[in-house]
């Protein structure tokens, strides 16, 4: 019969409890607004959170996501052709 071992791994360079509560008491860094890397992020962002409000509108039914993704898509470049 072929014995197994099981070892622990540990972090050897990590910090003590005591340094952990410093650094989760260190206010977080400034950090920029991200802005889309391109019109297509924002339009896919836009089309994503249409579609979330249909599938809220219409009770958070499961299975009609593609549907609900399709109408948010027609609505959205409806309203960027429009304009």
């Amino acid at each position: 019969m072929k014995s197994v071992s099981i070892r622990t791994t540990h972090k050897k360079n990590a910090p003590a409890p005591q340094q952990q509560q410093q650094i989760a008491n260190k206010p977080a860094a400034q950090t920029c607004p991200v802005e889309p890397l391109s019109p297509c992020d924002d339009l896919s962002s836009s089309i994503a959170t249409r579609a979330y409000a249909l599938y809220s509108e219409r009770g958070f039914l499961d299975g009609s996501a593609l549907e609900h993704w399709l109408e948010a898509e027609r609505e959205i470049l409806g309203q960027t052709q429009s304009a």
